[in-house]
């Protein structure tokens, strides 16, 4: 991995929904502030672990940088373009190169096409095939790429297995050839006993197309097994960001601290005797996020500051940032 060669450069993003009431007239209420002036960088071969809460905004910022939402404010650079500042033919020419892992395998996936078809579908929108032959041999290296047996073009996504059903996911996503997958917690629909298959398959596919991940995800187990460094995300803002095992061995944010303290340890002895530091109170709404920091109604080393002032993500060196002015 080239650590100096920045791939992906999200500055000061923004995605706020309008709340309205009234069914015939509409009118304003608030917004919903689910990413709030997010900035993070992704190094070309790297794999940047995304992790939070269910309702953090994490799969919101993988929508952004694939352009499938036009976000409020900010800029996304890849490969040192600006994607909001793309259209028309040069949007289409650059999607390529982005691609995405859905975590619903089943959803994601049309019910009215065969699965060979759902894969050679992009060979054909990108034009990387030409002619029916090329396109069946095509698709069939893709099948066998992620471990699916090139006879099953013809089946239907219904007559697949949850693990073979992803496995069409991955492949579609690599059809185009791309350089840049969000995986958007690609296992968590899946049983345990296939999850660890699936993140072999995208740690084995990583290395030999040379490919860049966006690693969305809640479980801090999985994030681990696969990334490079992480970002804590908290209602729509990034409370740590880390290298994997400084954040894992050193964590900052109180945060964070508590994700980790919530992780089961194996051993039933060493987990009965582990301190236990439970997070008080629920999640707030995004509609109306607290004032200052917006960890602080739940934070243990909270002081009146906290309710005032909003922390910035701070250097703490060795690539190690932090947002909190108790730190």
């Amino acid at each position: 991995m080239n650590s100096l060669e920045i791939l992906l450069d999200v500055r000061n993003l923004k995605m706020y929904y309008p709340v309205t009431r009234g069914i015939v007239f509409e009118r304003a209420k608030g917004e919903l502030k689910a990413v709030d002036d997010v900035s993070l960088t992704i190094n070309r071969g790297e794999v940047l672990g995304l992790v939070g809460e269910t309702g953090s905004g994490k799969s919101t910022i993988g929508r952004c940088i694939l352009r499938l939402q036009q976000p409020t404010a900010g800029e996304i650079y890849f490969a040192g373009r600006n994607l909001l500042a793309l259209g028309g033919r040069e949007l289409r020419k650059i999607r390529k190169q982005l691609q995405v892992i859905f975590q619903d395998p089943y959803s994601s996936l049309n019910p009215r096409m065969s699965i060979g078809n759902i894969v050679g579908e992009l060979l054909v929108v990108h034009k990387e095939v030409s002619g029916k032959k090329e396109y069946r041999e095509r698709v069939a290296e893709l099948f066998t790429a992620v471990g699916l047996d090139p006879e099953l073009f013809d089946r239907y996504p219904h007559e697949l297995s949850g693990g073979q059903r992803q496995r069409v996911g991955i492949a579609r996503a690599l059809a185009p050839r791309p350089s840049f997958i969000v995986c958007d917690e690609p296992v968590s629909a899946l049983d345990v006993s296939i999850q660890a298959q699936i993140l072999n398959l995208l740690m084995k596919l990583k290395r030999q197309h040379a490919l860049t991940y966006l690693f969305i995800a809640h479980d801090l187990a999985v994030v681990k097994h696969m990334s490079d460094r992480l970002a804590v995300m908290y209602l729509g803002r990034i409370m740590e960001l880390a290298p994997k095992r400084d954040l894992y061995e050193h964590p900052l944010h109180p945060y964070t601290q508590a994700l980790l303290a919530a992780v089961p340890i194996p051993d039933p002895l060493l987990e009965a005797k582990r301190a236990q530091q439970p997070l008080q109170g629920e999640i707030p709404s995004p509609v109306n996020p607290p004032s200052g920091c917006v960890f602080h109604p739940r934070c243990p080393m909270a002081v009146a500051e906290c309710r005032r002032v909003v922390p910035e993500l701070r250097d703490m060196g060795n690539g190690h940032s932090v947002a909190c002015i108790r730190v």
